[in-house]
Formats: C-alpha cells, structure tokens, sequence
C-alpha cells in the first residue's frame, strides 16, 4: 500500500462503487494547508471548497430573525437561536436584495419570481407556456467550471417535487415556482426528492448497459451495499494507518445507518388489526422531519465523499402551503404569510420558521461532526441559507434573511452579523463565492462587484 492514496480511489463491489471520504494519507503532512491560508488553501493537498445553496419559500417573521446590533458581539434572535450550537460557523447578512424579483410591471407573481431569481439574478419572463426564460444560475456557472474534478458537477434536491409546466402564480409557469437551478435559459434543473434514489445515485454502480445491477441484487437478498464492498474494505482498512481506519469506519457506519433509516422510512407500521408492513411506494418518509433529515444526511454524503462540490437544496416549492402539523401549525404556510398583520399568523410562521431552521441545525451538526483536513467538512463549505422574499405578507424582496454558513476553507470570518448599504445586491455575494471556488468571473446577474465579507 502506497504511503499516499488517491482521492478518485473507491471501493469496489458488484456493480457498486462506494467513494471514500477525504482520508489521511490523501493529504501529505508536508502539503497539507495550515487553518486559515487563503492561498494554501486553494493547493491541491487541500480539502477542496464546497457550495451550498438552502431555500425557503414564503418570506420570514422578520422580527424574530434580524439581530439589533451588528459585529460578533450581537444577541441571537429567537429564531436564529436554533443556531445558538453553530454561533461561531455563520455569519448573519443583512441589507441584502434581489431587484429581479420585483414586478418591473409584470404584475402579481412575487412568489415565482423569488424562486426563479434567487440563484440567476435574472427577471424571469412572466409565461405559464412553454416560452420560460430566465437565466442562467449560480450553482450551474460554477458547476461547468469545477463540476470535471467530481462525478456529479452538482446535486439537486428538495422536500417536494419540481414541476415543469402549468400555471402556478399569477401567470407564472410552475417551472420558475419549483426549480431554483438553471442550466441555461430555458433549462430548469428538476430537483430530487427520495432520499432512496438519491443513495442510489451516489452509491448504486452501474453496469455497462446502464441498468442497476447493484440495486436489484440488493432488493433480491435484502442486502446492505456495504455487503457488496467488504471484502474491498478489509483490504483497505488493513492498510490504513489507525487515525484512517478510525475514520473509514465511522464513515461506513454512516452509510449502514443511513440505509436503515431510509428502508424504515419506506415501511408503514403494523394496525390495530394486525395488518403487517409494506413498502410505501416512492420512499419518501410521511414525517417532514425524517424526511428532510434523511435528506441532509444525503447532502452531507454528497459532500464528504467528494462526489459533488456544488448543491442546491428547496425546503418547498414557491408559495408552498404545506401545513407543518409536526410542530401543530394546521394552516397553510402560504395563507399564514400574508397575515396582514395577525399576532396568531405571525406567531405561526416563526414556530415554521424554526421548524426548518431545526433541520438546517441538523445539517451543520452533520458537517461539523465530519473531520477533514486539520478542521471539520463544515469548515471547507460556504453554504446560503434563506429567502428571496422579506416579508411574505409585504412581498418585499429587499433586506433579505440570508446566512451564510462555514468557513470556506479559511476565506471567511465567521460568527457575526454584517450588515450592509440598503438593497447591495444578493448577486454580489454570488460573484464573490464564484470566485473562491475558482470560476474566473468579473459580473453575475445584476452584481455591482464582489461582497465584502470583511465589513
């Protein structure tokens, strides 16, 4: 076994391929970047830089979310201090806008075009045909520049299903309401929301005709994947030193774990009558919790076993009016957002808020437990978190809620509240992450020039 081991290396089974997590002795000692190296940090010893881009529709309880001072000496609001654990690997943004989510005489459609202008900084075309344009996003810009070095240029996901055609919001197609990724103009990229073909896609093989051989040995013996790469592990495993082994362990134990909770997920419990379990037809968890918690264990092992740098993640659709019953909010989240006002209404959208805070939480917990480098995998992430909506009863696209979570490899001064100069475009701060994950760019959307992260 060589005293180094590519990063591209694999465990192997039948028709199965399991990545590795970013191990010791893929980064030599003497190569390896020192915390907080912004030039070192870019060398190829270095774990590499991820991006990270969470959604949540219908706008915020403001009040609850916006701090009064600004600095790392702020009070955490109420709701933020969900995040009270991860203080120290975020940063909270104010001041923040997204101009191309304005009307700009389109009329009503405030919902649609938050979503579709989050990531592209573009006004979408108001059309509910098939003569959508919009432009193209952030995720994707990056994902053509970076997306050779994994085996996914970038990873899609949500908690509801993308829709491409249909009139969803004041004339506005449903491809601008349910996609916030953008290949081209006219390309919407649809997200995943099965927790199960998401596994799949980042540890079923394939064989040479393009079927899942992997997949349906497993559902034929009922067998682990892990069962398929163990023999591969072994050999592996005798040859790592013990920090490594340590660590390729817990990682295959993530894995194992993962894989139970998504076949519980996927079973209905036993009725009073005695009527046995069966497998729920499309593996999506009825709880929103276990749902959306399995899907954060997929992005984080997306994240760790480098099989993607680039990830766009939507708690729900544009205008969603899902009802969180969970947390016993039994009004639609969209009919509680244009609360006019109502104590009661406002109320509710903060426990909702919370609610997918909590989940995030969930996430940067994930990511922080992870070691990689002389850090944690949180800390080679630059991940936005928020809305492209204020307001939701206001509909106002200024003084955004944004965070902006992790280290960036050493790029960023986490654990403040920055606030900036009214309506400073969001797409400055897009410019600025473009440019640290190495896309050679000068202007996206409607920037104005790159953030200043050092305000």
């Amino acid at each position: 076994m060589p005293k180094t081991l590519s990063r591209r290396t694999v465990l192997r089974g039948l028709g199965t391929t399991v990545a590795l997590p970013l191990l010791h002795v893929m980064q030599p000692q003497r190569l390896l970047a020192s915390p907080g190296s912004l030039g070192s940090a870019a060398s190829a010893s270095a774990p590499p830089l991820r991006m990270g881009f969470f959604y949540v529709p219908n706008g915020m309880h403001m009040p609850d979310w916006t701090p009064k001072k600004i600095g790392s000496s702020y009070q955490i609001t109420e709701t933020l201090s969900r995040l009270e654990a991860h203080r120290d690997s975020f940063n909270v943004l104010t001041g923040l806008a997204l101009d191309s989510a304005h009307a700009h005489g389109d009329g009503g459609g405030d919902h649609a075009r938050s979503v579709a202008a989050f990531l592209t900084g573009a006004h979408p075309r108001k059309t509910n045909g098939a003569d959508i344009k919009n432009g193209v996003s952030v995720d994707q810009v990056t994902a053509k520049a970076v997306g050779d070095a994994t085996r996914f240029a970038s990873l899609e996901l949500g908690l509801e299903a993308s829709s491409q055609a249909g009139n969803c919001d004041s004339g506005y197609s449903c491809a601008y309401a349910s996609n916030m990724s953008w290949r081209g103009p006219t390309n919407p990229v649809a997200k995943e929301n099965d927790p199960r073909e998401v596994f799949d896609r980042l540890f079923a093989g394939r064989t040479k005709d393009g079927t899942r051989k992997a997949k349906t040995e497993r559902e034929k013996h009922r067998k682990s994947i892990l069962d398929f790469v163990q023999e591969d592990a072994k050999r592996l495993h005798a040859h790592l030193p013990a920090l490594d082994r340590r660590k390729l362990d817990e990682y295959l134990y993530s894995i194992r774990d993962v894989e139970k909770r998504i076949i519980g997920a996927e079973k209905l419990g036993t009725n009073e009558e005695g009527v046995p379990d069966y497998p729920r037809p499309l593996g999506v968890p009825r709880e929103l919790s276990k749902h959306s918690e399995l899907m954060m264990d997929m992005v984080a092992l997306a994240y760790q076993t480098d099989s993607t740098r680039v990830l766009s993640f939507m708690f729900a659709n544009a205008g969603s009016n899902r009802t969180y019953k969970e947390i016993d909010v039994n009004e639609g989240h969209h009919e509680l957002s244009h609360h006019g006002k109502s104590r009661h209404k406002q109320a509710e959208i903060a426990k909702i808020n919370r609610f997918h805070l909590d989940r995030f939480e969930y996430l940067l917990s994930r990511l922080k437990q992870i070691p990689e480098g002389e850090g944690t995998l949180l800390d080679h992430c630059m991940i936005v978190y928020g809305s492209g909506i204020s307001d939701g009863d206001r509909h106002n696209h200024n003084d955004l809620p944004i965070l902006l979570a992790g280290g960036g490899g050493g790029r960023i001064q986490t654990g403040r509240h920055i606030r900036y100069p009214k309506n400073t475009p969001l797409c400055n701060l897009y410019l600025w992450m473009m440019q640290q994950m190495g896309v050679d760019a000068s202007q996206f959307g409607d920037s104005t020039g790159k953030l200043n992260l050092d305000a």
